[in-house]
């Protein structure tokens, strides 16, 4: 969370996040992503988001890339990530 305040204090347009709730309790990692949520609505901030935790992230985002060892292997609506079968089995394990 402070991190974010700092970059905050920029004021900028874009906000790259990499793994925000990496080793962080299940109730922390709600309010972070509540958080960014907030930014994204309130500030009309775009947000750049690496992140392994798929359900939350799915859930929280307007457009979705899935990598595998560097090469994007689908690209979509969140919906449409979560409508394929073979996506949400090979890699998102969902």
């Amino acid at each position: 969370m402070v991190t974010i305040g700092r970059a905050l204090m920029t004021r900028p347009r874009l906000v790259m996040l990499d793994e925000p709730s990496q080793g962080l309790a299940p109730k922390l990692i709600l309010e972070i992503f509540e958080t960014i949520s907030r930014l994204k609505k309130e500030l009309g901030l775009t947000i750049l988001l690496v992140e392994q935790n798929a359900a939350i992230s799915l859930g929280k985002a307007d457009y979705v890339y899935v990598m595998h060892e560097g090469v994007v292997k689908a690209e979509g609506t969140p919906e449409k990530i979560k409508a394929s079968t073979d996506v949400r089995e090979a890699y998102l394990g969902i």
